[in-house]
């Protein structure tokens, strides 16, 4: 890629913080948010979750602190009980994300492109029966923030984002591929800055939906373990502000890495699992590689996918080690991060490319959570402890339902 993408802020809510600083904090402390009994989430079957500890209000109370007074006036709208979940937790991490680079945007044509699954899913539940009583009589207009798109234009609306808005929805690769527009747009010249990342919030229907699959863990997950049993299902929204070299070097913004690689390709296989041999992962980690004119051997750390289910774990690992014994050469360094917020579904490509960029900027390896025995048809493990190391390149992998699978490569600036 000749004109270089690069990521120059970031914004986070997790299971594990509430910003960029108390995340960091987490994976150097290797504290996970899964919990085993969550306060804020209804039809959860006793399963644990990566929920974040804090109810709807206390996040219109954290928008608060962060508006500016000329922004304020929207805050009625996010106290009403059709506001989701998700929108509130778009915002938190919009406003940290947007906040460094708001005074430019008038200079500059600028877009919000953002992904989830889940919409306005939670309200609708609240819903639910009395449309179901009295279809004729119910107030259908309390459904009005329901669709994914909506959660965009809240944030976009809230943030003063001026120019485009779009919304992808491609199951756990969303907001992989939301951060793969972006820069494309951005190449294209058709925007100058972007907000690219997505959003998911727990809700019964995500909840109970992963359980008829029955690939949830009824313990804290354990990712490419050999006794893995299953994930545990996560929220939190995270976002990254994209241009072009020029723009922040014009700027003078800070850089916190470069979106160096990116791919997305379809196996095509099945509806909710990976192919057996890995073939959509393969691909997309493979042209990730080759649109960064790079191999496996220039990368430092591999943010797995991860989720712990037995399917996707086997794909993938067999899907990295492929490549690189094609290469002639060991894995790297490569952890999953699920087993500290979860699986955020459609948040989690941007949650970990946040993870990504951070474990450029500190020079370190994320841990890998509870890992007791090694899968056996594996011949390398991931990196169980907290380590320092020289991180020039990140590899980090999403692959979603449908054999929707993306890859992002992170460069050092």
């Amino acid at each position: 890629m000749s004109e270089r993408i690069v990521i120059v802020s970031s914004g986070i809510i997790s299971a594990i913080g509430q910003n960029l600083a108390t995340h960091l904090e987490s994976l150097k402390q290797g504290r996970t948010g899964i919990c085993l009994q969550p306060k804020h989430v209804s039809g959860n079957l006793n399963l644990p979750v990566g929920e974040i500890d804090c109810s709807n209000e206390a996040l219109v109370g954290i928008i608060d602190e962060h508006l500016e007074s000329s922004a304020r006036k929207i805050l009625p709208f996010l106290r009403a009980k059709e506001m989701p979940r998700s929108a509130l937790l778009s915002i938190i991490a919009g406003l940290e994300a947007w906040q460094p680079v708001r005074a430019f945007t008038d200079k500059l044509r600028t877009g919000i492109v953002s992904a989830n699954t889940v919409g306005g899913m939670d309200i609708t539940e609240q819903h639910f029966e009395a449309c179901k009583s009295h279809p004729d009589n119910f107030d259908y207009s309390v459904l009005r923030n329901h669709e994914c798109c909506r959660i965009t234009e809240w944030t976009q609306r809230v943030l003063k984002i001026p120019g485009m808005s779009t919304t992808i929805s491609t199951a756990c690769s969303s907001s992989a591929n939301s951060l793969m527009t972006a820069a494309r747009l951005l190449k294209q010249h058709h925007l100058d800055m972007v907000l690219a990342g997505g959003v998911d919030a727990l809700t019964a229907f995500t909840i109970n939906g992963f359980n008829a699959l029955k690939i949830l863990d009824k313990n804290l997950c354990q990712p490419f373990d050999e006794q893995r049993r299953g994930l545990n299902l996560g929220e939190g929204a995270a976002y990254l502000v994209l241009c072009r070299e020029e723009t922040a070097n014009n700027l003078k913004l800070p850089v916190m890495a470069v979106l160096s690689g990116y791919a997305n390709n379809n196996d095509a296989y099945h509806q909710t699992a990976s192919s057996p041999e890995g073939t959509g992962n393969i691909l997309a980690m493979t042209n990730a590689l080759k649109s960064a004119g790079l191999s496996m051997a220039d990368i430092d750390y591999i943010n797995l996918h991860g989720t712990g289910t037995d399917n996707n774990d086997l794909s993938e690992g067999k899907a990295v080690q492929a490549i690189c014994e094609a290469e002639g050469n060991a894995v790297p360094a490569a952890s999953s991060t699920k087993a500290f917020t979860g699986h955020t579904l459609g948040a989690a490509g941007a949650v970990e490319a946040v993870f990504s960029c951070l474990a450029i900027q500190e020079q370190a390896v994320w841990p890998h959570l509870r890992l007791e025995r090694p899968m056996a048809a594996l011949s390398w493990q991931p990196q169980t402890i907290f380590r320092r190391q020289n991180i020039r390149h990140v590899l980090s992998n999403s692959f979603g339902f449908g054999g929707n699978c993306s890859t992002l490569v992170f460069s050092k600036y």
